[in-house]
């Protein structure tokens, strides 16, 4: 479905659309022009780009707490990541919240992430819960482990993550890894 708060540019279309309406207006019927009527356009075009700002969508939020797990993982900022995963947390491996940071904490000790970015991004969302499949890229530190032992510091990896949305946060409940540079792999198979 289509939605205004997503993005600005289609109000911005019709600022436009009715900026031209009204100069055409003002030079069809010079004794009708005002000064105020060139504001409308701009009006407009405000309102557009504030409620974009201001409002924000549960796609934009569940986007935005996939950034903010990459940029705690690539800074080692464990306390973070805490703040985006549920409590109820669970997946594959993992039975709790605890279970996942310690592994990742440990994981991340000796292969540092250099730099992790996005590719792709698919959200399906329905009620409180959300379903995201996620592609990106990830460059592990020069000295790391893996850089090390296999000589391949950069990999992609598409990985299912769920969501619940708990107090108009929209928090990870689950998150499996599903491939490592196209091939299938599970989390038992990076431990």
């Amino acid at each position: 479905m289509f939605n205004f708060f997503e993005q600005p540019w289609t109000m911005l279309g019709i600022a436009i659309i009715v900026l031209f309406a009204i100069l055409t207006y003002r030079s069809l019927v010079p004794e009708k022009r005002r000064w105020w009527q060139l504001f409308i356009p701009l009006l407009i075009t405000a309102a557009a780009f504030g409620t974009d700002a201001l409002v924000k969508t549960d796609p934009e939020k569940i986007q935005a707490a996939i950034g903010t797990g990459i940029k705690a993982v690539e800074a080692g900022d464990f306390n973070t990541a805490q703040s985006i995963i549920s409590r109820d947390y669970r997946d594959s491996l993992h039975r709790s919240k605890e279970q996942l940071i310690e592994h990742i904490q440990n994981e991340l000790h000796t292969n540092a992430v250099e730099k992790a970015k996005r590719t792709n991004l698919k959200i399906e969302i329905s009620g409180n819960e959300a379903k995201a499949v996620l592609f990106m890229r990830v460059k592990l530190d020069e000295n790391s482990g893996i850089s090390k032992s296999y000589g391949i510091p950069q990999f992609q990896l598409k990985l299912d993550i769920s969501f619940v949305k708990q107090n108009n946060i929209w928090l990870v409940r689950g998150i499996e890894i599903r491939s490592v540079n196209q091939q299938q792999v599970r989390w038992s198979q990076v431990r």
